[in-house]
């Protein structure tokens, strides 16, 4: 699916590509999540400096792209991330930017401080019970006189929480929904982290008690708000999307050298038909998760009328195949598969949270039957 690359792309691929397999390999991803330290700043600077961060900001806001595809371009980058389970805040930052950069230069020196790194920014927008449903926050902001607003609520699943030094929040107020950049030294904000299956990234929850934002905070609202949501969950469930695709591609590729290695009754599992069928089945679903993630992108960047439905489609085809070829991946490898060693449990553990991230098969099924009754009424 890389053949119809730009040489640009290929080179931003690449690049990528090699800073991630110098400094994300496995003992370093495994040291990092011993350690429960949370973003290293340095490293994700050196990321931003290569362009992770300037996808999706306008180049008269400082950002640009390298083919004029932003989503396109951002899907190479996450698939190395799934490749490596990288543990950058990766998708969480684009999601920022991409509601940051629809407000243009209100919020210009927050998207440079986040664009070089200097800054991090997680996005809160998931609440307990209330699923990726973005048309009811449950989050209160109350208005205040002169435009400000009070916050009042929980958002759960922020991934990089502990480290974040900004916060995008969704609320609802009296005028509908609003959202809102928050501080962390907020009064009134409180960080709680939250275990996570994922043993490579951090998660956490925020607490809202009467934390005040001034009137400058307010990122959108009502309707334009209501817009921006669903662009930026549309925006990280295709980048969640890839990167299930980059793991599956890393470990289907392991998994093919150990049935080369393992020989079984004296020949290789790798010549057993009942496996290499098996295995074919599972490189169909792999191209088709290439696929479907590459088409979603394109119908984004294009500005296609179903691109939603088409985002939906490729996370609700991937969510449901990635997660159990990597299981069957683990049953190929014997016991070896089940071992704290190897690392087949970090690759399952991170497709396992991004299936749930942004909107579960089911859901975003649900999503697309919603649009088609629409479209029917």
């Amino acid at each position: 699916m890389d053949s119809d690359l730009t040489p640009d792309q290929k080179t931003f691929r690449d690049t990528t590509r090699n800073f991630l397999n110098k400094t994300s390999s496995s003992p370093q991803i495994r040291a990092l999540a011993d350690s429960g330290a949370g973003t290293d700043r340095t490293w994700w600077s050196q990321g931003a400096e290569l362009g992770w961060t300037a996808m999706l900001v306008p180049e008269d806001l400082g950002g640009g792209t390298v083919s004029g595809e932003p989503l396109r371009d951002l899907c190479l980058v996450a698939r190395e991330f799934g490749r490596t389970c990288a543990p950058g805040p990766l998708l969480t930052t684009s999601a920022v930017l991409t509601g940051l950069a629809a407000a243009g230069e209100a919020h210009a020196e927050a998207i440079e401080a986040i664009m070089t790194g200097d800054s991090l920014a997680s996005w809160a927008f998931y609440e307990p019970s209330r699923g990726w449903d973005s048309s009811t926050p449950g989050t209160a902001a109350d208005p205040l006189p002169g435009g400000g607003f009070t916050l009042s609520g929980t958002k759960d699943r922020v991934e990089a929480g502990e480290s974040a030094d900004l916060f995008l929040v969704t609320a609802h107020s009296p005028g509908g929904p609003v959202q809102v950049l928050v501080p962390r030294d907020t009064p009134g904000l409180s960080v709680t982290p939250s275990w996570s299956l994922d043993a490579t990234r951090r998660f956490a929850t925020l607490s809202f008690a009467g934390a005040v934002v001034p009137p400058g905070a307010v990122v959108q609202r009502g309707e334009a708000a209501r817009e921006a949501v669903e662009t930026q969950l549309h925006n990280t469930a295709l980048l969640a999307a890839a990167e299930m695709t980059g793991a599956l591609q890393a470990m289907f590729d392991v998994t093919v050298q150990w049935m080369f290695d393992r020989y079984t009754f004296g020949r290789p599992l790798a010549s057993y038909q009942a496996l290499k069928h098996r295995m074919a089945d599972n490189k169909t679903a792999m191209e088709a998760c290439l696929a479907t993630t590459a088409g979603a992108a394109g119908a984004l960047d294009s500005g296609a009328p179903d691109a939603h439905e088409m985002v939906s489609i490729a996370k609700a085809y991937v969510g449901d195949k990635v997660p159990a070829i990597l299981q069957d991946f683990v049953q190929l490898h014997g016991g070896l598969g089940v071992t704290w060693e190897h690392d087949l449990h970090l690759y399952l553990r991170r497709t396992a949270c991004d299936r749930a991230l942004y909107g579960t098969p089911d859901e975003h099924r649900r999503r697309i039957a919603a649009t088609l009754e629409g479209n029917a009424a």
